[in-house]
């Protein structure tokens, strides 16, 4: 645990050193990622096999200490987001060099420490740990969002640290406090540490302090630094959307519902019930307002906003199919949603397009590229042979065990709106003509070739969902 925490650290220090000579510096960045994946991987035997390894590293107060701890949610995020850095350095490589970028060296430096950021929250053995590291997280990647330096960019910079930092510190920290306060630890347990020691009204206020406290999950009103942060460059988009920041936030509301109320707390609750329906409103508005942006990056963006929702809508949902639903649904959105960023990415880089109304053809001039969005947009979709339909499947079968059936129509009706503002994009690309004087090509090939890699992983992890599915049953007990 404490490697893969270093690993990213070091290789930051390495790039760094390394800057003068880009090569080497890119080496460097490949290097590291893959590094830190053959260490998060080497602890999934021991974790499936029932191992919780813990390692202290300070205390602070009593029960209130830094610590790394692995169960089997935060493994399966660790793993995602590992795996995802490898690609997301080979396609960074061929983005920020096709685009000739300014700044490079510092680029992949932040982009390790984010990463090292995202593993102490996946590892993280109780509450203050966790804050800890996604504060690093936040600040981390504002940088990265303020790449280009232009006027918009530190707008949108300001407008992401500024929503970020207030909600997690005038909300998130509050109700980690309040909840050591009441119970005398932070140490996520299963079962959960507040059953018996906090009474329904004050759970139901946790509940909401700490859902809309983690800003990152970008539930609505406080999800504008997400459209806003589209102003960095793609790899960038991609590492908020799909492999740290934003599954930084819906990975923490899960591991919250489940290790800090526990699921049998929590039902009856109001506030429960109250969060599902945000959640919900969140996943249409966002999906009508998706429906609506002509520029693709901010359609992907609104798109993220409701995606994440199903997340939160899922774990409020109490039921162990509801955990397993969400905690697919963070692996099924970040391959998926990084396909679509990273051929938007693909697309900007080969012909400066960068509007829905401007892809009519493109599909013929970028085959590879357009057939991977094809990919991951019915994963979004929730469609087979896609990761995103088992999640979607697991989702639906929740809010029926449940018997919520303003659930089922939330996803039927999103599920309809997802197709309204993607497939026509699809079409258009493959069945529409392109100007004469359009003459571009694919992009460069690390950009193509990371492209395709996530969009064959989005369909490979429909054909065998066994290591996500195994993690994910771990979390309520194995019980199906």
């Amino acid at each position: 645990m404490i490697a893969a925490l270093a690993v990213p650290l070091v290789g930051a220090l390495l790039i760094v050193l390394a800057g003068r000579k880009p090569n080497l510096r890119d080496a460097v960045t490949l290097i590291t990622a893959t590094t830190l994946f053959l260490c998060v991987a080497s602890l999934t035997p021991d974790v499936l096999a029932g191992a919780r390894p813990r390692v202290a590293l300070a205390q602070i107060l009593p029960g209130m200490s830094v610590a790394l701890a692995i169960e089997p949610l935060g493994m399966l995020f660790a793993l995602v987001a590992s795996f995802l850095w490898i690609v997301n350095s080979v396609y960074s490589i061929g983005y920020m060099r096709g685009n000739r970028e300014s700044k490079q060296t510092r680029f992949y430096a932040y982009f390790s420490i984010a990463l090292a950021a995202t593993i102490g929250v996946a590892f993280a053995g109780d509450l203050l740990t966790l804050f800890l590291s996604y504060e690093v997280l936040t600040l981390s990647t504002y940088p990265l969002v303020t790449h280009k330096g232009t006027p918009e960019a530190i707008r949108g910079g300001r407008v992401y640290l500024g929503l970020l930092l207030s909600t997690s510190v005038g909300l998130f920290f509050v109700a980690i406090v309040w909840t050591w306060q009441l119970t005398g630890t932070l140490n996520f347990t299963t079962g959960g540490i507040l059953s018996g020691r906090a009474s329904p009204l004050v759970a139901g206020i946790l509940l909401v302090l700490f859902c809309f406290g983690i800003g990152k999950a970008a539930l609505m009103p406080l999800h504008r630094w997400l459209p806003a942060a589209m102003v960095a460059p793609t790899p960038v988009s991609a590492l908020l959307h799909a492999v740290a920041v934003v599954k930084a936030g819906v990975f923490t509301v899960l591991k919250v519902v489940v290790y800090i109320f526990g699921l049998e707390f929590l039902q009856g609750n109001g506030a429960a019930d109250v969060m599902v329906y945000v959640a919900g409103a969140t996943i249409v508005i966002a999906s009508v307002i998706a429906l609506r942006q002509d520029n693709l990056k901010r359609r992907l963006a609104y798109s993220t906003v409701a995606q994440l929702s199903y997340v939160i809508m899922a774990s409020l949902l109490l039921v162990p199919w509801s955990v397993v639903g969400a905690a697919l649904h963070i692996a099924a959105h970040a391959f998926g949603k990084i396909t679509l960023f990273f051929a938007a990415g693909s697309i900007y880089t080969a012909s400066r397009k960068t509007n829905v109304s401007q892809l009519a053809g493109i599909g013929r001039r970028m085959p590879w590229t357009m057939g991977a969005f094809a990919i991951g947009a019915l994963t979004m979709i929730g469609v087979p042979p896609t990761v995103g339909f088992i999640s979607k499947w697991y989702i639906l079968l929740a809010a029926m065990d449940s018997a919520h059936s303003l659930v089922v129509v939330v996803l039927i009706v999103s599920t309809l709106l997802n197709a309204a503002y993607y497939l026509p994009i699809v079409y258009g690309a493959f069945f529409q003509s392109a100007p004469r004087t359009d003459l571009h090509g694919e992009a460069p090939l690390p950009i193509v070739a990371a492209t395709v890699a996530c969009a064959a992983g989005a369909v490979l992890l429909f054909w065998l969902p066994g290591l996500p599915l195994a993690l994910s049953w771990d979390i309520v007990g194995g019980a199906r």
